[in-house]
């Protein structure tokens, strides 16, 4: 398997790892669980946030680099392009936390840029 299918691999583990943050303020009802990640505050409430993200940009990314294998792009390019955008998400997921909003966007249109990239690199 390539280094970018491991990349589709860790970029759809991210938003589990980001609730997980989120969920270690306790207090969490898993009845409703989505009611208490509602009312947390501080860096948690934006873990929630940034796994919604996460959630929202796998799809683009995933598609890209199963489009760019399908069409035999090249491979070491391809693998480079799939970290780079892992690697901008890691990132983006800290500045979430930190709550840096102007580098967060800016770190969010490198990897939103970097999965067009890779999806063009396929077509």
């Amino acid at each position: 398997m390539s280094f970018a299918y491991w990349m589709v691999l860790a970029a759809a583990l991210l938003p589990y790892l980001t609730v997980f943050l989120a969920k270690q303020a306790g207090g969490i009802d898993n009845r409703a669980p989505r009611r208490s990640l509602e009312a947390l505050t501080g860096w948690r409430k934006r873990a929630d946030w940034a796994q919604r993200n996460h959630f929202e940009a796998f799809p683009l990314f995933a598609v890209a680099v199963i489009v760019a294998e399908l069409h035999q792009t090249s491979q070491g390019r391809l693998d480079l392009l799939a970290g780079i955008y892992v690697a901008f998400r890691v990132v983006y997921t800290a500045m979430y936390l930190a709550d840096w909003a102007s580098l967060r966007t800016l770190v969010w249109l490198l990897s939103f840029a970097t999965a067009i990239w890779i999806f063009v690199l396929g077509a």
